[in-house]
Parts: C-alpha cells; sequence; structure tokens
C-alpha cells in the first residue's frame, strides 16, 4: 500500500472514530433529561440597587 493511501485509511479512521465519540457524547447529554429553564429573576437585571 502506497503512502497515500495509508493516509487516507488512517485519516478515515481517526474521523469515524470522532463520529462514534461525538455521538456518545450526545447521547449520554440527552439521556441526563429535559433542561430545566433558568428563573426569570436570575435573568434579569435588577435595576432597584440603582435608586
Amino acid at each position: 500500500m502506497d503512502r497515500g493511501k495509508l493516509v487516507a485509511v488512517f485519516t478515515g479512521a481517526i474521523s469515524i472514530l470522532i463520529a462514534i465519540a461525538y455521538l456518545i457524547i450526545v447521547q449520554l447529554l440527552d439521556f441526563r433529561g429535559e433542561m430545566i429553564p433558568a428563573p426569570i429573576s436570575q435573568l434579569l437585571p435588577t435595576i432597584n440597587h440603582l435608586f
């Protein structure tokens, strides 16, 4: 096998490993359940301290 084919097979294998790792990470994060939004009081800055 010449060098070009060896590099192509090697990079293809790395690409497949990265794709599988990505799918596993996404499944683990999705398994945690539904995201709960932050309370509104923590999202909006209060301006009471200015007065």
